[in-house]
Formats: C-alpha cells, structure tokens, sequence
C-alpha cells in the first residue's frame, strides 16, 4: 500500500481502502510489534534482580538501581531524543535508535562490571524511548477520525512488551542464565532496525522550525501553556510508579519461602496482565468517541481497587493473578486516554509533546522502583501494598481537581 505526503506531513489518498486510514494494516502491525520490543528492554530485569544482584555482587536492598538507571537513561532519551520527530525524518531516526539500543544490550550482556552495567542500561533506557518515536510517528500519520484507535493499537504493543518481557526474560534466565535475554534481544531489534528501515516512508519532519536547543526549550514551553499537558503527565507519573511499586519487588516473595518460584514461574505473571492490552485498545476508540474523561476515572478507580487483592495475593497467588489483571486494565485505558487527548493538542509538536508526557512516566517508574525495594526489605509485601495504594490514590486525587478545574483535556 502506498502512502504519500506533502510538505504539511498530511496522509495523502491511498490507493487501497485499509481500517486506518493513514496507515496500511500491516505497517500498524509492525510498529506495535517493534514498540513492544524496544520497550521490553527497559522492563526484562523486573523478574531478574535476585539473579543480577547474586552475579554483579548487588545487595537486595539495592537491586533497585538497576531499574532506576535505566528508568534515568529513558528520562533523558524522552527529552533529548523523541522531540528529534518533529525536525528530523522518523524513518531515519528510528532505525538508528533501534541499532544503538542493540549495541547497548550486547554490552549489559558481556560485562562483568556493575558500573559498566549500570551506564549500559542507562545507555539502555536512552535508546529505548524509539518505541515513544514510533507512537509519535503512527499519531502522525493517522487521521482525527482514527488516532485514538491507531494510537491505541500501536500502544496495545507496548503493553503486551511490557508484560511479556516478564515471561520471556524469566524464561531464557532458567534455560541460560539473564545475559542470554539481553544477547536474544540484541539480535531481535538489530533486525527489526534493518525491517523498518526499509518498511516506513521517508517522513518528512512537522512545521517546527529553528534550532535544536529552541526545539528542547519548547517542550518546558509546552507545558507552562497548556495545562491539560502537565496534568496528563502527573496522572503519567503516578500510574507508573504506582506500577514500578507492583513489579520490582514481586520476584522476591514469589521467589522465597513458601513458593520457591524460579524465574520462568515469576515470569508467567505478567500474562496475567495481557488483558490490560484489551483496555489500550478499548479505552482509544472510547476517546474517539468523546468519553475521555470517563475512561480515565473509572481507570483510575478501578487501578486504586485492585490494590485490595494485590494485598492479599501474598499468600493467596489467585488474588494476586486478579489484582494484576484489573490493575493492568486501569492502567492502560488511563495511558491510551491521556495519549490520546495530548495528541490532539499541537499536530506540529507531537514529538515533543509525546517526549515530554512521558518524562513524568520514567520520573514515576525511576522513584517507584527504589522506593519500592526499600519499602519490601523494612515492611514487607504490606508496605509494598501501602505505598501502591497511595500513589493511585493522588492520581485520582489529581484527576478529581483537573476535571473541576476543567483542565484535565
């Protein structure tokens, strides 16, 4: 299927009838499955600590740098990195960071250094924000009619990575121990670089205009004018780190007495949370159709009550399996929302309004995951419960106020 584009960046007629009408079917396809797995590198080490800790000489109680690191690297890639779609080509700059991030994952797969280890996946993280890049790209290149369902699907990836980097990294770690995951990984996305780069159009940039540090400097202007941004993008924060809350530690009570799980066993978890996949997609077709504001306070809501079974899911791993499912759910139809309405606001600045939304993501995850390891090793599965709780709570908080302020978009 040919796509054309004018200066504008506006989709031309395409010359066969396809669901998006921007986009072919299959080209959709390829960047859910390619944002799937660039975003899977950042989440592989969830299941994994105990083994890294053990390897690298890493005291438990501090396994939660490795994420933070990483969740660091994506931070900075969010800001320096994906705003780069609105003023270079997106085909040329997505391929690029795809064989970066392969360079850094052979690197977290051969060292033997924790400091090596720790700038690799910061390094990581950097080149992982692309999956952020191919969202941008698949907004772009959709219509108002169909961003939210596009969005929603390419976002469908990311999630269904999310979950299942838990279950391939715990399962590669029990047949050849954790660098195996990252050495596979490197392999995957050296080919799908080569894939895209030869699958996507050359896409002209958006009408930003000047410089590269103007371009950066316009991001913080972005959220000083429009407060629907910001707001979104502390709803971001407090969804992920409340998520960061729930994964991190998890490999520690499932791994001990009285389950003794290995790492493919705590790996299967995170299938319990596919259906949170069903959500992303449901909750873009619901803001297509005007009901946004809902999605989100009942996402919030529902993310805020699946804490109660989570509670109790040490011991009763039924609960647990319920509380995931539910908490994953909210979770998605909330992030698809928030994209969704975020998109809509400058269609010249999608890069760096996708970059900046999800800065307050990897400020969430990067203080979840060391609180959270702190808050397991002095209070247990409980204090982990107590913390997740609270942090869905100020999100609902948040919405709350923004709605009557009527700022929440």
């Amino acid at each position: 299927m040919k796509i054309n584009t004018n200066t504008g960046g506006n989709i031309a007629e395409t010359s066969v009838a396809a669901p998006f009408q921007g986009l072919s079917t299959g080209l959709v396809l390829l960047l859910a499955i390619c944002c799937g797995l660039s975003v899977a590198n950042v989440y592989f080490a969830q299941p994994l600590l105990d083994a890294i800790g053990r390897d690298m000489n890493i005291p438990s109680s501090r396994t939660g740098m490795v994420i933070s690191f990483t969740q660091i690297g994506y931070g900075i890639g969010l800001l320096l990195l994906v705003p780069l779609g609105d003023l270079w080509d997106s085909r040329k700059l997505i391929s690029t960071q795809l064989a970066l991030l392969a360079l850094f994952l052979l690197i977290v797969g051969f060292t033997h250094s924790t400091i090596i280890l720790l700038a690799a996946m910061m390094g990581m993280g950097l080149m992982a924000v692309v999956a952020q890049s191919m969202v941008a790209l698949a907004a772009n290149r959709s219509t108002d009619r169909d961003r939210g369902t596009v969005v929603g699907t390419v976002t469908s990836g990311i999630v269904i990575g999310i979950l299942l980097a838990r279950t391939i990294s715990g399962t590669l770690s029990d047949w050849s121990g954790w660098r195996t995951v990252y050495l596979f990984s490197a392999s995957a996305t050296l080919l799908f670089s080569f894939l895209l780069y030869r699958q996507l159009p050359s896409t002209p940039p958006a009408k930003a205009t000047g410089s590269y540090p103007q371009l950066l400097k316009s991001v913080f202007t972005l959220f000083f004018n429009t407060p629907v941004l910001l707001v979104r993008g502390l709803l971001a924060m407090f969804i992920f780190g409340a998520a960061t809350v729930l994964w991190t530690p998890m490999v520690f009570p499932l791994s001990d007495a009285p389950f003794y799980m290995s790492h493919s066993e705590v790996g299967l978890f995170g299938l319990a949370g596919v259906t949170g996949a069903l959500g992303a997609v449901r909750a873009g077709k619901l803001a297509d159709k005007g009901w946004a504001q809902w999605t989100s306070g009942i996402g919030l809501a529902v993310m805020l009550l699946s804490w109660i079974f989570i509670y109790g899911g040490i011991p009763h791993l039924w609960m647990l399996v319920a509380g995931i499912i539910v908490f994953d759910f909210g979770l998605q139809a909330v992030h698809v929302t928030n994209q969704s309405i975020i998109l809509k606001i400058k269609p010249e600045a999608r890069g760096r309004i996708t970059g900046g939304y999800m800065i307050f993501y990897s400020i969430g995850s990067a203080a979840g995951s060391l609180s959270t390891t702190n808050m397991y090793a002095a209070y247990g599965w409980t204090g982990v419960s107590l913390l997740g709780a609270s942090i869905c709570t100020m999100a609902l908080i948040c919405w709350a106020i923004a709605r009557k302020l009527n700022i929440a978009g």
